[in-house]
């Protein structure tokens, strides 16, 4: 009982494992990991740094490892090569802590490409099994736990695990990585900046940190440079599935200007590559909506629904669907957004910001505020003040609309602030609302000069409210 007592201590913080534990310890724990069948980001491991796992023999699971322990992502297929590879072996090792840390990393992957809540709680499992088993310092599952945060949108945990894998192992670029994540959404730009400089310095020229630095200065509204970044990430990425899903973020950064045909191109290009990209098929079907193409639009959105069903693609399709005055249609994909959520959160994901947009448009935008108000007060990040300030303005009030507008689209914020059409739609409409022309004039124009096909509801909504508003008065010359 001691040292199972010690081991639920250490889980909750109070006190260090030990290097190696003793031989009842091991027998405690053998008879604990036995009694818990082996469960079944990219994540980023590095190379075990002192256990002895052996590797995966040559083929899909070794490439799968070497995708996750080295921070760029891995094709489907080689992830379930790689999980079903590292549960035999766990069947007949349980005190690996190298391998459960590896597995845990691969459910990570698995569930954030696949959209299945049901690996949360076996990556969970696997993950702290790892801290169990493993050595004293154990930044690998220490990291994949907050990568599990991350990809649960619980950016609290995310920063506590992520901080504790730092700590344990300072140079391990991929710990700073994966905190760039937990910072951002909590609106920590500062925590951003110190986590990406970090990770340059540790590992210049990568690839993956390309990636990464393009996602930073998207934020911050550096457009070309955050271009020019996936660009060069694409161009030096190794496997087809690292190369896809920079495509897919190079697509996701063009259809944001406004460039559909270039976004497409992206997306294309990303699915020919790895079949398996479906936030690239998704992305297919929003530049398809927007040139106009609705019928390859529609259907481009339901395959990726079929093979990774997530809430955000089902808000935009029953959205797509609403514009073509399809109501009954939409309404069948916000129902089904609702449960997809509930599954999520069942597993332990937070799904509040896009249950909250849903409300807010779609459903009560009183209980919106309620959800929004809560998650912000948790995670305060730019989606959630830009998310809130709408369903303020839905419930009518827009002088406090304003204020969480106001910091979603405030350009000084962390040195610039993201360049997002629907977030400066957002503030122009709430500001028309207060009868304050000349501004909301301004961000409506703002919102279709960065992006004219933002949303195939809200850019026909800026047209008009525009056309409302006319054209600004002339002023005389001053007497």
């Amino acid at each position: 009982m001691e040292v199972m007592e010690r081991l639920t201590r250490r889980e909750q913080g109070e006190v260090p494992a030990p290097g190696r534990p003793s031989r009842r310890g091991r027998r405690v724990l053998i008879a604990f990991v036995a009694g818990a069948a082996v469960l079944g980001g990219v994540l980023v491991l590095l190379p075990w740094d002192g256990g002895d796992a052996p590797p995966p023999a040559p083929g899909p699971a070794a490439l799968a490892r070497g995708a996750v322990t080295t921070g760029v992502p891995a094709a489907l297929p080689d992830l379930a090569a790689l999980i079903g590879d590292r549960e035999t072996h766990l069947r007949a090792h349980p005190l690996d802590g190298a391998s459960w840390a590896v597995l845990g990393a691969a459910y990570v992957e698995q569930g954030r490409r696949t959209a299945d809540g049901a690996n949360w709680p076996k990556a969970e499992k696997a993950l702290r099994t790892s801290l169990r088993t493993g050595p004293e310092r154990n930044p690998q599952a220490l990291e994949g736990l907050a990568a599990l945060a991350v990809a649960r949108r619980d950016f609290p945990t995310a920063k506590k695990w992520g901080e504790s894998a730092v700590r344990a192992a300072p140079k391990r670029w991929t710990a700073h990585a994966v905190l760039i994540g937990a910072y951002t959404g909590l609106g920590d730009d500062k925590g951003v900046g110190r986590a990406l400089e970090k990770v340059m310095e540790l590992r210049p020229g990568a690839p993956a940190v390309g990636a990464l630095a393009a996602g930073v200065y998207r934020d911050r509204g550096w457009r070309e440079d955050a271009a020019a970044r996936i660009s060069d990430a694409a161009a030096a990425a190794g496997a087809p599935a690292e190369r896809a899903a920079y495509l897919e973020q190079a697509g996701r950064l063009a259809f944001e200007r406004g460039e559909r045909e270039e976004a497409l191109r992206f997306f294309q290009e990303a699915l020919r590559t790895d079949p398996d990209q479906r936030a690239a098929q998704a992305g297919q079907g929003r530049a398809l909506a927007a040139l106009g193409r609705t019928t390859e639009a529609l259907s481009a959105y339901q395959a990726a629904l079929a093979k990774q069903p997530t809430p955000e693609y089902a808000l935009e399709l029953g959205e797509l669907y609403e514009s073509l005055g399809l109501g009954q249609a939409a309404r069948v994909e916000y129902d089904l957004l609702r449960e997809r959520a509930r599954d999520a959160e069942a597993a332990g994901a937070d799904e509040q910001l896009v249950l909250g947009l849903l409300d807010a448009d779609h459903g009560d935008p009183a209980a919106a505020v309620e959800r929004l108000r809560a998650e912000w007060g948790r995670q305060p990040g730019t989606a959630v003040a830009d998310a809130l300030g709408w369903a303020l303005h839905r419930t009518g009030a827009d002088e406090e609309a304003l204020e969480f507008a106001t910091l979603a689209t405030d350009g000084d914020k962390g040195g610039g602030g993201v360049r997002s059409a629907l977030y400066v739609f957002h503030r122009g409409v709430i500001e028309k609302e207060l009868g304050r022309s000349g501004p909301a004039r301004r961000h409506l124009g703002e919102a279709l000069t960065i992006n004219p096909y933002f949303s195939p509801l809200r850019a026909p909504e800026a047209r008009r409210a525009l056309t409302e508003l006319g054209e600004p008065p002339v002023e005389g010359p001053p007497d």
